[in-house]
């Protein structure tokens, strides 16, 4: 019986993962998986701790424990507050090496996806994790809103249906003490640790490159100007 719980907890494990696009399982879903038929208070813990050793020896896959404080609307009891603090929810990461991994995993026909998704995670990383939606602006806030930068990228507030990236949206509504703002915030992936130091190394890189074009255009463009007034020749 426990084995069977095991490999039904690991098929779930892998079938949601595949789904909802790696999107994270919460730990009550697995609980009531276990439970459903059985009333053992700390079968659900040993049940899950041996799927995770499964899904490592067998799948290649890490199955870490997440746990995020999620903002409660003012409608709510304090308990569902704390119930939203204290929840914890799963995702997989392959243990492959990276060279392995880009070699016979990666897809090249998602690539796009890959590197849109690595710019909006890098925009909202800037912006301290969380950045309002709210493109009905003045000029002057318009630098701290997500389509602002999008924009620059092809892609706008309407695009529900791009013809390569699909629908970009998925909101979360906070309510204020002005209203109802939309928000685009760090999901579970991107706050792991190891992601997040990652995902800054690549935004220093890219600063890094912009910062390097940015003078040796400056250096061309001055050496334009002391060409055209005469000071040296260009040929």
């Amino acid at each position: 019986e426990k084995d069977k719980l095991v490999a039904e907890v690991v098929r779930y494990i892998l079938f949601k993962t595949h789904q909802n696009s790696g999107c994270p399982i919460k730990r009550e879903e697995l609980s009531q998986l276990v439970t459903k038929n059985y009333r053992h208070r700390s079968l659900p813990a040993y049940i899950i701790n041996e799927a995770k050793a499964k899904l490592s020896t067998i799948f290649g896959y890490e199955l870490r424990e997440l746990q995020r404080s999620r903002p409660s609307s003012t409608s709510h009891s304090r308990l569902s507050q704390q119930s939203g603090v204290d929840a914890k929810s799963y995702v997989i990461i392959s243990q492959l090496p990276a060279e392995v991994y880009k070699k016979y995993v990666e897809d090249v026909n998602t690539s796009h996806l890959t590197g849109f998704t690595f710019v909006a995670i890098s925009i909202v990383q800037l912006a301290g994790g969380k950045i309002a939606e709210d493109f009905h602006t003045n000029y002057y806030s318009c630098a701290d809103n997500l389509w602002h930068h999008l924009k620059r990228m092809g892609l706008h507030e309407t695009d529900e249906n791009h013809p390569v990236l699909g629908n970009v949206k998925q909101k979360d509504k906070v309510s204020g003490p002005e209203g109802t703002t939309l928000f685009y915030e760090l999901a579970e992936r991107a706050l792991d640790g190891t992601v997040s130091e990652r995902i800054k190394q690549y935004i220093s890189q890219a600063l890094l490159f912009h910062s390097d074009t940015f003078h040796v255009n400056l250096i061309w463009e001055g050496s334009m100007n002391t060409a055209a007034n005469g000071a040296f020749p260009l040929h």
